[in-house]
């Protein structure tokens, strides 16, 4: 028996850094959203009992380090599965960008073998297990829009955001997570709009989501990688309502309402930049259906 599923990316909106936690994780504030890049999950029953990975993707390992395999052992391990599969991951999302693509594929497999392997959890059940993978995790799971606070693990769902275009352009270069949070100078922070940015996707309000984009990471990898800025620069000269980069980077994004505008931002970066996208936001939460 095989499944497929969907592992759409997300971007935030918004991300804000509150302080720095006694356990050593940063308590944030992040409204992220699902967009319409995905990589392509297919899985396979073994019949032997191991976890396979198979990427034609040279940056994506095969091993325990893999974020769709640690998923498939966390569900063996505390459902006692005595069964095997194989986990074929094609590779749309960029790796190392900003973009969530390792844990949305976490959170595929969650969904997948949950069915696969007929162990008949919800969605809140399959976040609270993939939470103990990473923090983005518990998000993937659900998709949609959310607000998500804690070290990123507590969702609190959101409606769509206006629908409109999403660019986005990545730099030849990947970032450490861990090391744009460790350089982050909490004292120094200018912190963003969250309550306003999630009054805009409540009101459906384009113009005052565009107006209230922020990320407190912004700063420390555009210090660091001079490539994020000059995209950045890039894509508000031709044309986009905001731009902001996403997450710890270094993929930053621009959102337009108009078609005409849209190709003139892809246009003006594909010269540019090695990797660019065109999509929309998807904003809904997926179902286990």
């Amino acid at each position: 028996m095989k499944l497929l599923v969907k592992a759409p990316a997300k971007i935030n909106l918004s991300l804000d850094v509150l302080n720095k936690r006694p356990d050593g994780y940063h308590e944030v504030e992040m409204i992220m959203t699902t967009i319409d890049l995905a990589d392509r999950i297919e899985l396979s029953l073994e019949e032997n009992d191991i976890i396979k990975i198979i990427s034609l993707n040279r940056f994506v390992p095969d091993d325990q380090r893999n974020l769709a395999y640690q998923a498939a052992k966390l569900l063996k391990d505390k459902f006692h599965v005595q069964k095997g599969v194989s986990i074929k991951i094609e590779k749309n999302i960029p790796v190392a960008a900003g973009l969530a693509g390792g844990s949305s594929d976490a959170a595929a497999v969650l969904r997948g073998l949950n069915k696969l392997w007929d162990l008949g959890l919800n969605l809140d059940q399959l976040a609270e297990i993939g939470a103990e993978i990473g923090s983005d995790v518990s998000f993937c799971v659900y998709g949609g829009t959310a607000l998500a606070t804690g070290r990123g693990e507590m969702i609190k769902e959101l409606p769509a955001p206006p629908i409109c275009w999403v660019v986005l352009a990545k730099p030849f270069i990947g970032v450490s997570t861990a090391d744009i949070y460790k350089r982050l100078d909490v004292s120094k922070i200018n912190h963003p709009n969250t309550k306003s940015m999630i009054d805009s996707i409540f009101h459906g309000d384009y113009d005052q989501m565009c107006e209230n984009v922020g990320n407190v990471l912004e700063d420390v990898t555009l210090n660091l990688y001079e490539e994020v800025a000059q995209i950045k620069d890039q894509m508000s000269k031709f044309g986009a309502d905001a731009v902001l980069m996403s997450g710890s980077g270094p993929t930053v994004f621009g959102l337009m309402h108009h078609d005409s505008r849209m190709h003139r931002v892809y246009n003006g970066l594909r010269g540019f930049c090695d990797q660019v996208f065109a999509v929309r936001i998807i904003g809904n939460r997926h179902s286990l259906d």
